[in-house]
């Protein structure tokens, strides 16, 4: 058989038994060195996967991971729904509006969907269905609206491409803010739509006032991201180094100006940090030995090919390429699609004239898409977790937003300026 059956094949077969995807692709790759016929001894997956890791930037996941605990531990999420409340008021849908601006601002300080969806999804899922939400919607617009956590800067799978690429973390951040937010506004129309389909009342009485107060109160929450994203285009400090201040940020304010963080949080929320983190940099160590078997194989040439046979359009490669990454996101973790796609599909794009920045966007947006996407989509799992439904039912409500997303995405592929206007406008 030859090496690359063997590969895929193995691969294949353990994911479909349930083996973690992080031992599928280590496993694959040392079955294939073993019975292939590439004089290449085992021992260079596990030098492989040394290597991979040891990377500087790649330190920015662990420390996003402990400043996104600390945040909603420390209260930092309550106050943001709180600011996005009195902004809204009394608009019809008001609920679902505000669970998705919230998104949005707890998106801009942690990184992560699964995070995003547990901070924002445990305060709001309770408050909609108070008001009249379906319970199975709710949970479905939360799961949604946790998509934004990936895509507003900061973003852990932008780290990882940009790592994986050698592209500028700090502009693809940047280049993210504007598809993060035409995303939330495609949510928001979902969720008028949804108003008017259950004649959903607005939330309580707002007016400037309240805006301030509560403002004032989320103010030092809504400083983070200019935090980050200023010291970073300032030249005060790298995306990684961003990560720890944002992590010592955090902490100062949730333990000794806020008052909420506790010694035994402390503990709680770095042992799920390096829980987390352990398993998203195995994903990505084994992802990337992986990649290597792939490179050395010379598959990435023959996709390439492959693809340039069916046309040599770059709108209908990009299509192409957008209908693979979001069937990939529906069964692979966000991890390993960037490490194992990214190596074959950046050569094309590069000889097709795509922005590195773009392509970027098109592949953590896709990968986004496909958390709210099932079998494999973790955010489903996340809010299934904080509503007790199954996932076949919020399955069926995820519809409509998972339409909205593609929509937009469809609209990043079409039109760069839209990813790139802002980090050229700040260059």
């Amino acid at each position: 058989m030859p090496m690359e059956a063997i590969l895929f094949v193995v691969f294949v077969g353990l994911v479909v038994i349930n083996v973690p995807i992080g031992v599928a692709l280590g496993l694959s790759g040392i079955a294939s060195l073993l019975l292939g016929d590439m004089p290449t001894p085992p021992l260079v997956v596990a030098q492989r996967m040394f290597t991979s890791v040891d990377s500087f930037p790649f330190m920015a996941i662990p420390f996003f991971m402990i400043a996104g605990g600390f945040m909603e531990t420390g209260g930092m999420s309550r106050r943001l729904v709180e600011f996005a409340k009195s902004l809204v008021g009394t608009i019809p849908g008001g609920l679902g509006i505000i669970t998705v601006i919230a998104s949005a601002f707890f998106a801009a300080l942690s990184g992560s969907n699964p995070a995003t969806v547990a901070a924002i999804g445990s305060i709001m899922i309770p408050a909609m269905v108070k008001s009249g939400y379906p319970l199975d919607v709710a949970a479905a617009l939360a799961a949604a609206a946790g998509t934004l956590g990936v895509i507003i800067p900061p973003s852990i799978p932008m780290v990882t491409y940009g790592v994986v690429t050698n592209s500028s973390i700090g502009d693809l951040f940047v280049a993210g803010i504007v598809p993060g937010l035409l995303i939330a506004v495609s949510l928001v129309c979902i969720v008028f739509w949804l108003a008017k389909k259950y004649d959903l009342r607005g939330g309580e009485p707002t007016s400037l006032k309240k805006i301030l107060v509560s403002g004032k109160d989320a103010l030092l929450a809504l400083m983070m991201p200019i935090i980050i994203l200023g010291g970073i285009y300032g030249g005060v400090f790298t995306p990684t180094e961003a990560a720890a201040v944002a992590t010592v940020y955090a902490l100062i304010v949730g333990m000794f100006i806020f008052r909420e963080i506790t010694l035994a949080d402390l503990r709680n929320v770095i042992m799920k940090a390096a829980v987390s983190s352990a398993v998203v940099l195995f994903v990505i160590a084994t992802s990337s030995s992986f990649s290597w078997l792939l490179t050395s194989l010379q598959i990435p040439e023959k996709v390439a090919s492959t693809m340039l046979a069916i046309s040599n359009n770059p709108t209908v490669i990009l299509l192409l390429l957008n209908i693979i990454l979001l069937f990939l996101g529906s069964f692979l973790e966000t991890q390993a699609i960037i490490l194992l796609v990214t190596p074959i599909i950046f050569p094309l794009a590069m000889n097709l004239g795509v922005d590195p920045l773009v392509l970027g966007i098109i592949i953590v947006v896709n990968t986004s898409a496909g958390m709210i996407t099932p079998p494999m989509a973790v955010n489903l799992f996340v809010a299934c977790s904080l509503s007790g439904l199954s996932i076949e039912k919020i399955s069926r409500r995820i519809l409509p937003f998972l339409f909205a997303e593609i929509v937009v995405l469809l609209l990043i592929t079409n039109i760069p300026a839209l990813s790139l206007t802002l980090v050229k406008l700040l260059k």
